[in-house]
């Protein structure tokens, strides 16, 4: 994987159109910002339940956007990574469909995750309360087969994302298909999303037990012989992050959004600088993505260890999130919106922070200063704002930071002052050779953050402020970026 900045996006979300219209837009107007692209799932169909984290066909790509040609097109521009939807499939796929109308004379009956298989004996009280939710609610739902027989299936997500059994038969010849079609397309990397629910044993959390990292490893394993990086796709406690980031090509840095926030908004450096010091190094670091702002990552562990965070600092993070998007956020998060997450807060980065151009440069030079390769979402390179009116038309929350761009827009956006400024960040990031060098992480005698790299005789240092909320960068070869105010 290349040591630049990526770019994450919905293929149609941000171009208009399809694949080549991506394309135009990466060797045109975004030339030389980004060394890959992470394109969210483009596969068949796009506008399912959750935004194509439910295809009804994970081997083709939906037609609106073009063909596998075209993915492998965009390959020769920039490194692809693209989504392994690893826990689920559509409830309208043709192999859930089948196990409707056939049952367990299905050749797919393997594939569906039952509760009887994991309780083939009934499960206890607390057999259910042993289970990890992100969301309400129990992780089952209850079908009607054709025959009029009714089966209790695991949904651990919506009633629409169906589980399947990673180690039957077909369920792994699913997964090793998918891994097949990536690979003839030219995809570099893979993103295992929502990995950790892979495994169900009874009497455990079924979230990130032994069995699954041993599952990760050896999805990963298959993936590598195909020439391809495994990215896990986990909330959880960050302790558990850097066990994880041991057994994996990359993990997501999901404490770094909200420890940042959590910065700016108290002018305290030490959480943020303690979590530098620990965090894994070998992370994809993201300010923002297609979901909310976890806030789980930085909390306790259910056992009680401490968290990144006191839990009345988690608090008063929410409600300033709340604050400074003047309620918007409130509208898309918790109950208040359908397909709710308990553990993050929708709204965009930029909203987050009150709008506030400075505070943002700020945050992204800590993201691209921190270690590992920094993505930066497709609405967060534009400088987005919450969008309510898409939030107010589907009653998804998430759907506030999942803005529909047009050209105008996008015209619009490049001929900001946010814009101009965060490209040269970009550039600065993909091109200084510090970059490729050893990270120390201190505070100094005044409470501010310096971050370096060194690498031979090149230095790139980032100072930060947060009781001023000012911040420099001194660097080798370079007399002033002149992104900060």
């Amino acid at each position: 994987m290349k040591n630049k900045v990526q770019l994450i996006t919905y293929v149609d979300r941000l171009s208009g159109g399809g694949f080549p219209d991506l394309k135009a837009l990466i060797e045109g107007k975004f030339a030389g910002l980004f060394g890959g692209v992470h394109a969210l799932p483009f596969f068949t169909p796009i506008d399912g339940a959750d935004a194509g984290f439910d295809p009804t066909d994970h081997t083709t790509v939906d037609p609106r956007l073009g063909s596998w040609q075209d993915v492998q097109d965009l390959s020769l521009s920039v490194e692809i990574m693209a989504d392994l939807i690893v826990n689920h499939v559509s409830a309208q796929s043709s192999l859930f469909q089948d196990f409707l109308a056939k049952g367990k004379g299905s050749e797919f009956a393997d594939v569906v995750m039952t509760f009887e298989k994991v309780f083939p004996h009934g499960a206890t009280e607390q057999d259910l309360l042993n289970i990890y939710r992100p969301r309400p609610g129990l992780p089952f739902s209850k079908v009607t087969l054709a025959d009029g027989s009714q089966r209790m299936i695991w949904t651990t997500f919506t009633s629409q994302q169906i589980d399947i059994d990673v180690h039957s038969i077909h369920g792994a010849a699913y997964l090793e298909t998918i891994l097949d079609r990536f690979a003839e397309a030219k995809v570099t990397a893979i993103r295992l999303d929502a990995a950790g629910y892979a495994i169900k044993k009874a009497g455990s959390s079924c979230f990130m037990i032994d069995e699954t990292y041993a599952f990760l490893s050896e999805l990963a394993g298959k993936a590598r012989q195909r020439g391809m990086e495994v990215l896990v796709e986990i909330h959880s406690y960050h302790r558990d992050q850097i066990e994880i980031a041991k057994k994996v090509d990359r993990v997501y840095d999901f404490a770094l959004p909200p420890l940042v926030l959590h910065s700016l908004f108290t002018g305290k450096a030490a959480p943020l600088a303690n979590w530098l010091q620990i965090s894994p190094r070998n992370a994809i670091t993201v300010l923002d993505t297609h979901d909310g702002i976890g806030v789980i990552d930085v909390g306790a562990h259910s056992d009680g260890r401490p968290g990144l965070l006191e839990p009345k600092a988690i608090d008063y993070l929410v409600e300033e999130i709340h604050r400074r998007s003047n309620g918007q956020s409130r509208l898309a998060t918790g109950a208040a919106a359908s397909n709710l997450d308990l553990y993050q807060v929708n709204c965009t980065y930029y909203d987050a922070l009150g709008r506030n151009d400075n505070d943002y440069l700020i945050a992204r030079a800590i993201q691209f200063f921190a270690p590992g390769i920094p993505q930066v979402y497709y609405v967060g390179l534009l400088g987005g704002i919450n969008d309510m009116d898409l939030l107010a038309t589907t009653g998804v929350g998430r759907d506030i930071n999942r803005h529909f761009f047009d050209e105008q827009e996008i015209d619009f956006a490049l001929e900001t002052p946010l814009f101009e400024r965060l490209a040269v960040l970009i550039r600065f990031r993909n091109t200084h050779p510090a970059f490729n060098g050893s990270f120390k992480v201190a505070t100094d005698n005044s409470g501010s953050l310096v971050l370096t790299w060194s690498h031979d005789t090149d230095f790139a240092e980032l100072r930060v402020s947060f009781t001023e909320r000012r911040a420099h960068i001194t660097a080798s070869g370079i007399e002033e970026l002149g992104v900060f105010e």
